[in-house]
Parts: structure tokens; C-alpha cells; sequence
């Protein structure tokens, strides 16, 4: 395993640049000396500001195929970062003591059988001190991991008695029911491939007693989700160039979802940059939503207004909050993991 080094980047005006979305990783490199990792702008007027003026977006270094997912674990000083890499199937470790180390190879759902090109798990959610949730795009499972013994169980496998397409990212209600999207991002040929056997690409929702309903089958590409903190709304990203946009749906107290409205349509904004489609998400505890989009991280009110754009000149697949006072923004960016210092904190 090999360690980062990390390095701090000021702040500057940067071009807005197209980037693949996939590629190959054999080692992770330490972040490289450049004038800047990236540029905040502030869009509308908020108090206090979401990003204080000297803000800086940290390169944390990275050189994987797309890194994904990421949750923070643990608590104060002794807390660490945990994010995927989902083409090469693997889960990484970031704290600034030992930078950025391979922590589990493959994140494959234990003991499943998958093919040798399979690719691996992808947005991760700490459901206890114990655990975390793993959506896994190589066993169309998702399930719950161990962190010290790395043993498994699995949530949901099957919907209407049909394997799942890929499990992408999920999220808990207080009430215990999980909340997951399922686009076919996992299959080789996507919706044309032979081994789907959903007709939709759905959000789902587990309830505590197991049993799997499908929430909404509309969405072509159902991807990140959240929950505001009432919980009485539930956030799901659409990560379609064609119908680039985020959604809402209210929620009951016992976890049950209803209809779902439009939030925000980004796509002639995605269209006119050229990249980054609605993604993952996070929310502050004041509601203020902070999501992967066109251009890179983009803050939202809770009515789906913008307040403030980052941009490190490539796709941003996630972000969560983390550090000592949850108030650091940690971005998978493509090959490369990011921080930045926010004027909010996290759920």
C-alpha cells in the first residue's frame, strides 16, 4: 500500500475542462504540486456564507479509475475517511496521519460469485458503529459490511423475485427503513444487457421486516440520495445527460414515501459544460443540499436554488461531510479525493 502526501492549494480562477469517466489505476500517486485545486464561487448571497473567503480546496492525491462513495467513520481525531473505487473493485482509507491506503480488495459482497471483470461497490453509508452499507455493482447486492471483521449480510438482493441491476447508493430512515437507487450502470450493455432483469431502473426502499417496494420507476438513471434532516423529504439525483435533474418526495414518519415532484433540471447546464451529471449528495444540518452535478459540487437550498458552485475542472462523482467537527466537504473527483473546509456541518 502506498501512502499520500498531502498537499494545500489556493484558491483560483480555473477553465472548466471535459475529463473521461473511466480509465485504470495501478498505484495511487501523492498529490502533485499545481497552482490550484479548484475554485468556489459563491452564487447567491447567503448568511452566513456557505465558504469563507480564504477557503481552500485541498488535492488529497489519488490516481484511481473513479473514485466514488465516500463516508466518514469514527469520531473527533480518531475519525477516518472510507471511499471507493468502483472499476478497480476496491475501498480506500484517507487520515491525514497515514494518506490514502487500499483498505479492502475487492469490495465485491463477500463470498459472491462474479465474473473477473466485475466491477466493484460504489456510495457507501455508515448505517451503525459496526457497519456500513455497501451498494455492490458486482453482485447486484446491497449489503451490509463488518468494518473490523469485514463479514457480510446481505439487505437486498431481488426485487419482485428478480436480481437487482447494480445497487448505486442508499440512505437510512430513523424508522430503519433503507432507502437504495438501482440504475444499470453495474451491466456491461446497461439497459441492453441480456443479464438485466428489472424493467425499470428503480429507487427502492427496504423495510425493517426485509421486504423490498419499489418507491419510483421512472427515473432513467436513479443515482444519489439523501434525506433532508426531518427526514420528511427524500432526495434522489437523476444522472442522465438527456434528463439531468434532482427530485423530491415527501416522507411519513414511519418511512413511507409518496409521490415525487421535480426538485431541479440541470440539463442545459450539463449539455452547455459538457460534464458531470447529477450524482451524489449530502446534506448540512441546516438543509442546505451539497451535490455532484455539472461542473463539479454545487450547493442547493431546500427549494433547489443555487447558492454555490466548485469546480476542480473535472467530474465530482460524491461528496460527504467529515473531520473532527463533520464540517469538511470530502469530494471523489474522478482519479483524485479533495477537501474543503465549510461553513456547514453534517447530519
Amino acid at each position: 500500500m502506498r501512502k499520500s502526501v498531502l498537499l494545500v492549494s489556493a484558491v483560483c480562477l480555473v477553465g472548466l475542462v471535459a475529463c473521461s469517466q473511466s480509465g485504470s489505476v495501478d498505484t495511487v500517486e501523492t498529490a502533485s504540486p499545481r497552482e490550484s485545486a479548484g475554485t468556489i464561487e459563491e452564487v447567491v448571497a447567503v448568511a452566513p456564507s456557505l465558504f469563507s473567503e480564504d477557503a481552500i480546496v485541498e488535492d488529497l492525491g489519488g490516481n484511481f479509475a473513479w473514485s466514488e462513495g465516500p463516508v466518514w467513520m469514527g469520531e473527533g481525531e480518531a475519525g477516518y475517511l472510507l471511499f471507493t473505487d468502483v472499476p478497480n473493485a476496491a475501498i480506500w482509507r484517507y487520515d491525514d496521519e497515514d494518506g490514502l491506503t487500499e483498505w479492502m480488495q475487492p469490495s465485491t459482497r463477500p463470498g459472491a460469485q462474479i465474473s473477473e471483470n466485475s466491477q466493484g461497490a460504489n456510495g457507501l453509508f455508515k448505517l451503525n458503529e459496526d457497519e456500513i452499507l455497501v451498494p455492490d455493482h458486482g453482485s447486484r447486492t446491497l449489503y451490509a459490511l463488518n468494518v473490523m471483521t469485514k463479514s457480510a449480510r446481505i439487505i437486498a438482493d431481488k426485487f419482485d423475485g428478480k436480481t437487482l441491476n447494480s445497487p448505486n447508493d442508499t440512505v437510512v430512515h430513523s424508522s430503519g427503513t433503507i432507502y437504495f437507487t438501482d440504475p444499470p450502470y453495474g451491466l456491461p450493455e446497461q439497459d441492453d444487457d441480456p443479464a438485466k432483469e428489472q424493467a425499470v431502473n428503480g429507487v427502492y426502499a427496504v423495510s425493517p421486516d426485509g421486504s423490498v417496494t419499489l418507491i419510483d420507476g421512472s427515473l432513467t438513471r436513479p443515482n444519489g440520495i439523501a434525506l433532508s434532516p426531518d427526514e420528511s423529504l427524500l432526495y434522489v439525483a437523476n444522472s442522465d445527460p438527456n434528463d439531468s435533474s434532482f427530485h423530491r418526495y415527501p416522507v411519513s414518519r414511519d418511512g413511507q414515501v409518496g409521490v415525487g415532484e421535480l426538485l431541479i433540471d440541470m440539463t442545459a447546464e450539463r449539455q452547455s459544460i459538457g460534464y458531470g451529471n447529477p450524482d451524489g449528495m449530502v446534506v448540512a444540518t441546516d438543509g442546505t443540499l451539497f451535490v455532484t452535478g455539472p461542473g463539479g459540487l454545487i450547493a442547493l437550498s431546500p427549494d433547489g436554488e443555487i447558492l454555490s458552485r466548485l469546480s476542480v475542472g473535472k467530474p465530482c462523482a460524491n461528496v460527504t461531510f467529515g473531520g473532527p467537527e463533520k464540517s469538511d466537504l470530502y469530494l471523489t473527483c474522478f482519479q483524485t479525493l479533495y477537501r474543503v473546509a465549510a461553513n456547514r456541518t453534517g447530519l
